[in-house]
């Protein structure tokens, strides 16, 4: 097989947990294949190419590095611009990149750029002869679509959590790229807001404890983020109809509307399981759901389901996790 392009996707300075998935994706593909190397780009401001070893350990055998000041923002135009530029001349059989905000912004660009197929929100990517035959979620995630991406090169947009990182250290080789001008209109970032600090983002956490109505009241989310806490490394989200009233930011929601998560651990606290929710969350590796309602829909796609009053349930385990994590 020729070899992948994986767009390193970065925050703050720092590669995302979702760069190491895309990185492990495309090491999968290559070595299941006969063989090829995994090229990873990282575009940023300058010093970004201090982090190109933590992509090696993930698997890349090339870092291509594209610093600039212009880069310092998410400079989507150039960054669009860059990759295509590289994926016209590498021998490129795919170029992966995460199904992420910036992903979802990237990935229909670059394809436009090259004239080619895209399949987004993969959930698992292989070889079938001169084609790449994906899995994708479709019908609020009800069913699981395979889809034959023809041709001699496409972009794929994988998941965030669909796939594991994985450490395959390579001793990756550095380049330096100039990064692309973008030609036409481009969009500037006048200002970041950056939102609440302390939890992982809902695509980067691997336990995500959400909230619904069932906890009646916007003061009772504190026995969420209280058992969030207890696990020490959890995000809190919530559904849409919290959010609609106020109970939390948007920026929470985890729904068809809203992000679309699947974390190793799912906790269902108070929500009744809405189509619009469940195609959010289906596909978390874990769900526990915790309902008064024995027959709310949320059950039927649980692995774990607790019946009764969350206000009594939530603090009730939330000092069990916290029993459970002493001394560790």
């Amino acid at each position: 097989m020729s070899n992948v392009l994986v767009f390193a996707e970065t925050r703050g300075g720092e590669p995302r947990k979702v760069a190491f998935e895309a990185l492990t994706a495309a090491r999968q593909l290559v070595d299941s294949s006969g063989g090829g190397e995994v090229h990873a780009l990282l575009a940023g401001a300058p010093g970004i190419g201090a982090k190109a070893s933590l992509l090696g350990t993930y698997g890349a055998d090339v870092v291509l590095v594209a610093e600039s000041v212009d880069l310092s923002t998410f400079a989507r135009e150039s960054i669009a611009a860059t990759i295509a530029d590289r994926a016209k001349t590498g021998n490129y059989r795919a170029i992966v990149i995460g199904f992420s905000s910036q992903g979802r912004d990237l990935g229909p660009r670059v394809a436009a750029l090259l004239d080619i197929p895209i399949a987004t929100d993969v959930t698992s990517i292989a070889v079938s002869g001169d084609s790449l035959t994906v899995k994708h979620p479709a019908y609020a995630n009800k069913v699981i679509m395979t889809l034959v991406v023809a041709g001699p090169q496409a972009v794929v947009s994988i998941r965030p959590s669909a796939f594991t990182a994985v450490e395959t250290p390579k001793a990756a080789r550095v380049e330096n790229v100039a990064a692309v001008a973008a030609s036409g209109p481009t969009v500037i970032i006048v200002e970041v807001k950056e939102g609440a600090k302390g939890r992982p983002d809902l695509g980067d956490a691997s336990i995500i404890i959400s909230g619904g109505r069932g906890l009646k009241s916007a003061d009772n989310f504190k026995l969420v983020e209280d058992l969030a806490d207890a696990f020490g490394n959890a995000a809190v989200g919530a559904t849409r109809a919290v959010t609609d009233d106020g109970w939390r930011p948007h920026s929470d929601q985890i729904g068809q509307t809203g992000r679309q998560v699947s974390p190793q651990l799912y906790v269902a606290v108070g929500i009744s399981g809405a189509i619009q929710h469940l195609a959010g969350m289906r596909t978390s590796k874990t769900i526990v759901a915790i309902n008064k309602d024995k027959e709310a829909p949320i059950f039927k796609v649980a692995d774990y389901g607790i019946v009764g009053d969350v206000l009594e349930i939530v603090p009730a385990l939330t000092a069990a996790v916290r029993e459970a994590r002493k001394g560790h």
